[in-house]
């Protein structure tokens, strides 16, 4: 019987998901299929009702639904309850269950490429939904300090506030205040929209060096300006497309309770550009 699974959210038009799971579907030679759904901001529930009656399998929850979303679930995963967001469904026979795969997303790549975690001290650029997943990632895996570096103080001492509460030691600061900073970072993480549109890199140029892992979360374009300003200074790099790589396979496992074809996945993200 063929399953249908889908992305929510709004924009969704740009969205790589399709692209990635559908591939994932082909290689396995499952009956499965994969589309993007725009739902807009308020019609959630309406949203909900519709993905019901076509009786889908699961879907993928994406901007601005991943917090409202927690109300509509039957039951949550602990990284949903820690992290206060969902960004996957699994629709269990018309229970929905609720899942986080951004935290696992985020330190997949980390995890592959064997960096070590335990004791870093990281500056982290932004304080959105994904910021909390990356703090909460951090936290659970040893991590010593947090810098948050966001435009909006306010939102910027709420992150404080939650990773502080998590037990990762943690301070927010003002973009102009990053010079004054001590210029020793194990991760140079940007979970903010900078980037995005062709801005250039702000984070000043005596945090990088060959021993700095910088970890760009913005996957299009591949190659932001703080990623070749990393390379030009020799950091390990972590491209975005890797965490929404991680993403993905941790949805796909989930739904379909067998391994994701890595390497398909892969190719179909950046074969996508």
């Amino acid at each position: 019987m063929l399953k249908t699974f889908a992305v929510i959210g709004d924009p969704i038009d740009h969205s790589l998901s399709p692209t990635i799971h559908n591939a994932a579907y082909r290689e396995l030679e499952i009956e499965c299929t994969y589309i993007a759904y725009r739902v807009i901001q308020g019609d959630l529930a309406t949203g909900i009702e519709s993905l019901k009656k076509i009786k889908i399998s699961g879907f993928n929850v994406t901007i601005p639904h991943k917090i409202e979303m927690m109300k509509y679930l039957d039951n949550v995963d602990e990284n949903c309850k820690r992290i206060g967001a969902v960004n996957t469904v699994l629709n269990d026979d018309g229970i929905l269950r609720g899942f986080n795969t951004d935290m696992d997303g985020f330190l997949e790549p980390i995890k592959r490429k064997e960096i070590n975690i335990k004791n870093s001290k990281i500056l982290l650029l932004g304080a959105g939904g994904a910021a909390r997943a990356i703090v909460a990632g951090f936290q659970k895996e040893g991590a010593d300090e947090i810098v948050i570096v966001n435009r909006t103080k306010e939102n910027g001492e709420n992150l404080t506030e939650f990773s502080k509460k998590n037990g990762l030691d943690a301070r927010s600061i003002d973009i102009e205040e990053m010079d004054v900073l001590d210029s020793k970072f194990d991760f140079i993480v940007n979970a903010s929209s900078l980037g995005l549109k062709g801005e250039k890199n702000v984070i000043p140029e005596k945090f990088f060096n060959e021993k700095t892992t910088v970890y760009d979360i913005v996957y299009k374009p591949i190659k932001t300006d703080l990623i070749n300003k990393a390379k030009e200074k020799n950091c390990e790099i972590i491209f975005g497309y890797e965490m929404l790589l991680g993403q993905a396979i941790r949805s796909f496992e989930i739904w379909l309770d067998k391994k994701a074809p890595y390497e398909v996945m892969k190719r179909s993200i950046l074969g996508g550009f």
